[in-house]
């Protein structure tokens, strides 16, 4: 029974750690830029820089599906399918928009331009330049799902409305965290706002 404890001590002890070194590894990626204007409670107005995307639509709204047509392809662009066979860093988050057919974006590396990019190999994939734009934002941890999401959207709806704060309607889901991270998960429900005072 002693030896099963210490086994069991040890795997957990193991677990932690490669958890605790993969999050702190994965924070170190590139990420979208952001100043937080205002705090609420609940959620966070924040002014994000401009910045390119890789993008592609998914004919579907199911959020499940869309994460593993979208990451094949962006994934796949990244990790070499290329005209140049280049690798690319992956950064972070991940960005979904939720409207009836999906939209994945990966934000590209500050080093690189729309003209230096590598011409994907997928026709569909396509680059998206973002203005600098004013989101709000609520957070949510563990791993995203549909309903989460509709959870979350509706809850970020109803405070923008308390507070007098008016939004486009273009929601999106963020997602910060690769597949085999299984604690310490961070999620987003971001909404585009229309011209608000800082």
């Amino acid at each position: 029974m002693k030896i099963l404890l210490v086994i069991l001590s040890v795997v957990i002890v193991l677990f932690l750690g490669s958890q605790i070194y993969l999050y702190q590894s994965s924070h170190k990626i590139e990420g979208y830029k952001y100043e937080v204007i205002t705090a609420y409670p609940g959620f966070e107005i924040r002014k994000y820089e401009a910045s390119l995307f890789t993008s592609i639509e998914l004919d579907t709204d199911d959020y499940k599906q869309a994460s593993s047509k979208g990451f094949s392809a962006l994934g796949g662009y990244i990790f070499g399918k290329n005209e140049d066979k280049e690798q690319i860093s992956m950064t972070s988050p991940v960005a979904m928009s939720l409207e009836a057919e999906t939209t994945m974006m990966f934000l590209v590396p500050k080093k690189y331009t729309i003209d230096n990019l590598p011409k994907p190999q997928n026709s569909n994939i396509e680059f998206i330049e973002m203005p600098e734009r004013m989101i709000a934002a609520v957070t949510f941890g563990g791993w995203a799902s549909n309903e989460k999401i509709a959870l979350y959207r509706l809850a970020l709806e109803e405070m923008l409305k308390e507070n007098d704060i008016k939004h486009t309607g273009r929601f999106s889901v963020l997602g910060y965290n690769p597949p085999y991270e299984f604690l310490f998960r961070r999620n987003e429900v971001i909404v585009e706002l229309e011209t608000i005072s800082e």
